[in-house]
């Protein structure tokens, strides 16, 4: 997985994105955590920057899309797309047979990539979200 503080500073400049604290990044990321989890990160073939990743927990047959996020500048490339992508067939090949998510209600360009990637809603949970309170929509990825 890339640099740690790559990683952070990708997601503390979204608003969208989870806003975990380090400790909470290493404890995910670290190998042997509670939970086994698949990380991946997009990098600029140009660069080499990072400029995405993605973190999933498996629940066999199921797993749970953490986060992704995707850096300003390299927004509207694609990479969200093929993050999702490659986040799937590493999950497919780990025998999970859905993935899940929720998305806060407000956040439309995530709920168009998901939608574009397959995923279905699923549900609603009211009032899931704080600061601002707002509703998650659940989604689903079949991928077996």
């Amino acid at each position: 997985m890339a640099d740690l503080d790559t990683i952070i500073g990708i997601a503390e400049t979204l608003t969208e994105a989870p806003h975990w604290s380090r400790s909470l990044y290493e404890e995910v990321l670290r190998c042997g955590s509670s939970r086994q989890r698949i990380a991946l990160a997009a990098e600029d073939t140009r660069t080499g920057q990072v400029v995405g990743f993605t973190i999933a927990a498996l629940t066999p047959p199921e797993a749970e899309l953490e986060t992704i996020a995707v850096a300003g500048p390299a927004q509207r490339r694609g990479i969200g797309r093929l993050l999702l992508s490659a986040l799937a067939t590493e999950l497919s090949r780990a025998g999970i047979e859905r993935l899940l998510l929720e998305v806060r209600a407000s956040n439309r360009a995530a709920i168009r990539l998901y939608a574009a990637a397959n995923f279905r809603q699923i549900g609603t949970r009211v009032r899931y979200y704080a600061d601002p309170q707002e509703d998650a929509v659940l989604m689903a990825l079949r991928l077996a």
